[in-house]
């Protein structure tokens, strides 16, 4: 008679102990919080980018219903970008042992057979895929993200928004079923307390637990610990790219947030290197570069000497990126944009669109909200820390608008253009 135990699709192939409701279900609610909190910040990080301002910021132009909920992103309390990504990049890296572990606990069910017995079943084992697949899709391509790799076709941008909206209805639907039976279990079984030797498979229909388990060697809150050791050993060493003090020196998994590079005025992170962006040394020089301003009333032209002529304001703030590492607060020096407005005559301050001397990268152009332009820590910043940018920093001129994700604070400005985008 041949034996089929050697097959994923057999009870008799999955061996651990470990599988049952309780370990699953430990997991399944710790993801249910986690990602509900992954898909808000997720969806108001989205929304901190203005996709509906103008084409130059939206890289979704086809999301038709799915951005019914965007808003224009504040600038109060000035940190609230950097505190959007950093947890939603910390709480995605962290969160990666729980979805191993939980994915683990129930890879039975992805070879049971027969694949579908009924409608229902089959639509079940269908949102299953999608889950699944979908989870993978946005934890892969978030890290990456993270890790500044870029090996997806297409932009990182549309990927995962789009992938994100795909998993979170799947992840509703199946958490909508599965979590009133998840509590039970957590409230009913109480052998999870036991020793290892005491250790015993729980009774769980549709192979979820083996029938014929090997001996266990570790309890299953003792799982549990090394799932939650994981994810606290991922927290510490990513944590620190967006908070200050000792714990961004335990930031190693974050290429851009870990201890400042360097010292000096200038010496914290930088995104794009002047040499990345392709910026030329001979156009900012003090001679050769001009900002060209342009609104209701014309177009003006000016050099570094006449923007220092003009009033200068200082604001106390960070840049904070989308991999979700963030500088600590730095003193920025510059022209309000407001101010700006004003030139061009736009005493009420209007939308503006930036544009950058950057060749290379992403993001060469930017558009920012009126009610961005409006406020006073808004600036065309021209010194940081009491010293003239750095060629690396955006030097002759960079935006830095408070609670802005770090892409629209463009470097290397060398046109701004006030009105109706």
């Amino acid at each position: 008679m041949r034996d089929d135990s050697r097959l994923p699709s057999a009870p008799g192939f999955w061996r651990s102990p470990l599988r049952g409701p309780w370990f699953t279900s430990v997991l399944g609610l710790v993801l249910l919080v986690g990602i509900t909190v992954l898909f808000v910040t997720g969806l108001l990080s989205y929304a901190a980018y203005n996709p509906d301002l103008a084409s130059v910021n939206d890289k979704t132009p086809d999301k038709g219903i799915l951005g019914f909920y965007l808003f224009a992103w504040p600038t109060n309390p000035y940190w609230l970008y950097r505190l959007n990504q950093g947890v939603h990049v910390t709480l995605g890296i962290t969160l990666i042992p729980v979805l191993l572990a939980k994915l683990w606990s129930v890879v039975p069910r992805l070879f049971a057979l027969p694949p579908a017995r009924s409608l229902a079943h089959a639509l079940e084992r269908v949102s299953l895929l999608l889950l699944v697949g979908g989870a993978l899709f946005e934890f892969v391509t978030g890290v990456l993200n993270v890790q500044l790799e870029y090996v997806f076709p297409g932009s990182f941008y549309p990927l995962h928004f789009y992938g994100a909206w795909v998993f979170f209805a799947a992840f509703t639907a199946h958490a909508a079923l599965k979590t009133p039976a998840a509590v039970r279990n957590l409230r009913g079984l109480r052998k999870e307390r036991e020793p290892v030797a005491e250790t015993e498979p729980a009774a769980e229909p549709e192979t979820l637990a083996s029938p014929r388990p090997d001996t266990p060697t570790v309890s299953r809150r003792g799982a549990l610990a090394f799932v939650g050791g994981g994810s606290l050993l991922l927290f510490l060493t990513t944590a620190g790219q967006s908070a200050d003090g000792l714990l961004r020196r335990t930031a190693l998994l974050a290429p851009r947030g870990g201890p400042d590079p360097g010292t000096g005025p200038n010496g914290f992170q930088i995104n794009k290197t002047a040499r990345y962006a392709g910026i030329r040394t001979a156009e900012t020089s003090r001679e050769a570069w001009r900002l060209v301003v342009t609104g209701r009333t014309g177009t003006v032209r000016l050099g570094r000497d006449d923007l220092l002529r003009l009033p200068l304001h200082s604001a106390s703030l960070p840049i904070a990126c989308v991999e979700g590492w963030s500088t600590s607060d730095q003193w920025w020096r510059g022209v309000r944009l407001l101010d700006l407005a004003a030139l061009v005559g736009h005493d009420d301050p209007p939308d503006v669109f930036v544009e950058s001397l950057q060749r290379r990268g992403a993001f060469r152009h930017a558009a920012l909200r009126a009610n961005q332009v409006a406020d006073p820590r808004s600036l065309l910043a021209l010194y940081v820390n009491g010293e003239e940018l750095s060629p690396d920093h955006g030097h002759p001129a960079r935006v830095i608008v408070p609670a802005a994700p770090g892409v629209l604070n463009t470097k290397w400005v060398a046109r701004m253009t006030f009105g109706d985008l």
